[in-house]
């Protein structure tokens, strides 16, 4: 990777996976683009990626060598508007591998734990098993997962994805997904030491640290075409944890925190649907995924993180 053309640079990773590859690459080599304009030191272009010939041009344009293809509805949000979320995330998705082949371009595009559905083996889920996701955010990761390996096989496009589990970053506000939650408890006990959960207090789901994704992000595209057994959609994994667990851990640090509930029925359907924990080993041995953070360290630095953010002293 060379220079860089970032879809979605605004959202939950797109705004601290921009800022990686500007330290490793030079922020003149990454080119963020979004719906809507953004702060951003680098070249930065408005793109829709509905619109096929205005990325088509802006890759065009700054003469990118990888496409990372983040812009994408997601599994609430989806829910409520699975037809938009079908033009978003599978048009968007479909267009970025067209400059893609067009353009001979690295590239990469996330999947999800959302991939996966009831029927899933629930434990040390297989990298390789039965899909069959029962919302409009899965059914497109799915589909999204067989398009790029189809771009790959057909096209010889050097796809490359991961299966995120949910996501937890102090610097961006999550965007609709199921696992917010486990951002908004960070918050809420800092700022109030209380938080009302929408998901069940024993409903287990695979979390990640935001620095461990950016950096098996990094690690994929950089890692030899020739090992890579799985190309698309690896499963990685570093924290399996219900709201039980995260308020344990947070009582650590904050001994007071209360943890109350209030089901929400959309997103604990959405929840239960997924894996609890998921087999990584795929992605260990391919290309030598690790995690750096597990729930204790995470929460250290996350408390710490939005207690200066939000300028709210921690007692210890």
């Amino acid at each position: 990777m060379k220079k860089i053309l970032v879809t979605g640079a605004l959202g939950q990773i797109g705004s601290e996976l921009v800022a990686k590859l500007s330290d490793e690459y030079g922020s003149h080599n990454i080119i963020a683009t979004d719906i809507r304009s953004g702060c951003y030191e680098g070249p930065f272009e408005i793109v829709d990626v509905t619109n096929a010939q205005r990325l088509y041009e802006v890759a065009k344009k700054h003469d990118v060598d990888t496409i990372m293809h983040l812009a994408a509805m997601l599994s609430a949000k989806a829910e409520e508007a699975p037809k938009k979320a079908w033009d978003i995330n599978m048009g968007g998705l479909l267009n970025a591998l067209e400059v893609a082949r067009e353009l001979d371009l690295q590239f990469f595009t996330p999947s999800s734990i959302g991939a996966f559905g009831p029927s899933t083996p629930k434990d040390m889920t297989p990298q390789d098993t039965l899909q069959r996701p029962t919302t409009m955010y899965g059914v497109n990761k799915v589909s999204g997962e067989l398009l790029c390996d189809y771009y790959y096989e057909r096209f010889g496009v050097d796809t490359r994805g991961v299966r995120f589990p949910g996501l937890i970053s102090y610097v961006t506000p999550p965007g609709g997904g199921t696992t917010d939650y486990a951002v908004e408890i960070y918050y809420e006990a800092v700022r109030n030491r209380y938080y009302t959960s929408p998901i069940a207090e024993h409903t287990y789901m695979d979390m990640m640290y935001m620095p461990d994704a950016l950096h098996a992000i990094v690690t994929l595209m950089e890692a030899d075409p020739a090992k890579l057994k799985h190309r698309n959609a690896f499963n990685i994994a570093a924290i399996s944890a219900a709201p039980k667990d995260f308020a344990n851990a947070i009582r650590k640090y904050l001994p007071d925190f209360v943890l109350d509930y209030q089901v929400d029925p959309m997103r604990q359907k959405i929840a239960e649907s997924w894996p609890n924990r998921i087999d990584a080993s795929a992605a260990k041995e391919e290309w030598g995924f690790r995690a750096a953070y597990d729930l204790d360290a995470m929460t250290r630095d996350m408390l710490e993180k939005i207690a200066e953010k939000t300028q709210v002293k921690r007692s210890s």
